[in-house]
């Protein structure tokens, strides 16, 4: 029998009608796991935000340990945590509709004014500006993943002028090489793609420079993949806007510039933080212990490992 542990309750009982296949066990990473359940774990599923360093070392003593799997579809922080005969794999798609639910948001919180409008309310004050739409603003969604398509989904309807920028071109998909271009016309910008070396700072000063005045930058990503010095320089002069879910560094010390900046929404990293991520786990995990167990290739697998040939024997 497969032996995999998971974060919670709430997937144990989620997934409970594979116990006839599959022995669930509940662990936080946070104490041991009894000597003879920790010989037989094949399978960790992480929780939600476990990025403490100190509880990934329990993995190093799990003997027969082949696969992790991730809620995140980021998986950078993992794999210097992770052994290096365990194969990791990443969460891509439990986020997507929470992500794009807080891009369109925060878009449209920035869009129709309403950060001023709470102000206006609590100071007892009739404010009735006229603001520019959503509809017919040309937005440039950079990435094409599931999250980016998840926020283009949601966006179509608003009768936006809709661009996505990924990695190579295809239908409807500009490749990165265009976006200075395509950055001089889009007065939406929409980040959504995984960090790495190739989207450090994909949005630096130069890129940032040839937005159009006003033009709003929306980062669902990661913080690195925006420059924030050269966004805080812009956002200082008034020349941007930003609604941002992350940021560099993260979380936003008391006292950085960027709480303070003008035209600027910050939430705290909330795109994956709803109720809508623990169905998608369970989903996830139960297509991935069907894989196991028939003895096939994981899905979304992002690090190496020795998951898919078997389980050895490890120090």
């Amino acid at each position: 029998m497969l032996t995999v542990t998971v974060p919670d309750t709430d997937l144990l009982q989620r997934l409970a009608d594979l116990s006839d296949r599959v022995e669930l066990v509940v662990w936080d990473l946070v104490d041991p796991l009894p000597a003879d359940i920790a010989e037989r774990v094949e399978l960790v599923q992480i929780g939600h935000y476990w990025v403490q360093p100190q509880r990934w070392r329990r993995l190093f003593e799990l003997p027969r340990l082949r696969y992790v799997q991730l809620p995140s579809a980021g998986y950078e922080h993992a794999l210097p945590l992770t052994p290096a005969y365990a194969t990791v794999c990443n969460g891509r798609g439990i986020h997507s509709a929470g992500t794009a639910e807080l891009a369109i948001g925060l878009l449209l919180a920035s869009q129709r004014g309403l950060v001023e409008a709470i102000d206006a309310q609590r100071a007892e004050q009739w404010h009735s500006p006229e603001l520019s739409s959503l509809a017919d603003r040309r937005v440039l969604v950079i990435g094409a993943g599931s999250v980016a398509q998840a926020v283009a989904a949601r966006l179509r309807p608003f009768e936006v002028d809709l661009t996505m920028v990924g990695r190579s071109a295809r239908d409807g998909v500009h490749a990165v090489a265009e976006l200075p271009e395509l950055l001089r016309s889009a007065e939406i910008v929409v980040v959504t793609v995984p960090y790495s070396e190739q989207t450090h700072h994909l949005l630096d000063a130069r890129a940032l420079a040839v937005l159009p005045d006003g033009a709003l930058v929306v980062n669902v990503a990661r913080g690195l993949v925006v420059d924030t010095e050269a966004l805080l320089a812009e956002l200082r002069s008034g020349r941007l806007r930003a609604a941002l879910d992350v940021t560099d560094p993260e979380p936003l010390p008391t006292g950085h510039g960027l709480w303070h900046a003008p035209h600027t929404i910050i939430t705290a990293h909330q795109g994956a933080n709803t109720t809508a991520t623990y169905p998608r786990v369970a989903a996830l995990l139960r297509r991935q212990l069907e894989h196991v167990l028939a003895g096939e290739p994981l899905d979304n697998v992002v690090g190496p490992g020795e998951g898919g040939a078997g389980a050895t024997q490890r120090p």
